[in-house]
């Protein structure tokens, strides 16, 4: 379905991202190196790596930075070992959260994001109880004004499940995970760069949330994404006024 605010919420997530870029740093050199452990240190037959290092460079992560993540993730220098964890919940409104985290003591990370969930007004639940609504999807989004038929054009013929309008006038595209990096291909090679590519948790459907709500959902969030071992965090809802 088409957001309503996907440009504002974009927007907000950066501005909290450049305010905190060496947690960012931090999150990607665990992701790197997660996905050299699971699936080998060589981006061509590993996409879950190629994607983290696509993010990695983006975000200018040093290359030797990167470099060192690979190798203590295929075992060739000792390291933390960390594993994949993910949390589900509800927050103000009733809107459904979900926390992926990469942790080395999931004793520790499950008390800090319960800890969080409490605090703001919202309950931490069992496995399963929110992730049925969420789907894996490769996601673009591309600025107010850009040319929905040219994504459309472009992104089907690359693999492209859909292309849409939201109503603050950005223009997104949806793709299995895949097929990310082909799209993104495709995308380049006209010239659409989108703002935010990424592989994401979508929901499936949005529960608009404005005033007190909006902005209480808003803080929960933002303590989740303040803690060292989550990685991501998604939720059904959608901040309006937050």
């Amino acid at each position: 379905m088409a957001g309503h605010s996907r440009w504002a919420n974009i927007q907000h997530r950066k501005g909290r991202q450049d305010a905190k870029r060496g947690k960012i740093f931090t999150k990607l050199i665990k992701e790197v190196s997660v996905a050299a452990r699971l699936g080998g240190g060589d981006p061509a037959a590993n996409p879950r790596l190629r994607l983290a290092l696509e993010k990695a460079r983006a975000e200018n992560l040093p290359g030797d930075n990167i470099q060192r993540a690979i190798k203590r993730g295929t075992g060739e220098l000792e390291g933390v070992a960390y594993e994949e964890a993910r949390y589900e919940g509800y927050g103000a409104g009733g809107a459904a959260v979900m926390v992926d985290c990469l942790t080395d003591n999931r004793t520790r990370t499950v008390a800090e994001v319960r800890h969080a969930f409490a605090k703001h007004g919202g309950h931490l639940g069992s496995d399963g109880s929110v992730a049925y609504l969420f789907r894996q999807c490769g996601q673009f989004v591309f600025a107010p004004g850009t040319s929905e038929d040219s994504v459309m054009e472009a992104g089907l013929e690359a693999g492209a499940d859909d292309v849409f309008t939201n109503d603050d006038g950005s223009v997104e595209l949806v793709c299995a995970p895949a097929d990310l990096g082909a799209v993104k291909q495709a995308l380049e090679k006209v010239g659409l760069k989108p703002e935010l590519a990424e592989v994401t948790m979508k929901a499936s459907s949005e529960n608009r949330l404005a005033g007190e709500d909006a902005a209480k959902l808003q803080r929960l969030l933002d303590a989740l994404e303040s803690l060292d071992d989550v990685q991501d965090v998604y939720t059904t809802a959608d901040l309006d006024g937050a």
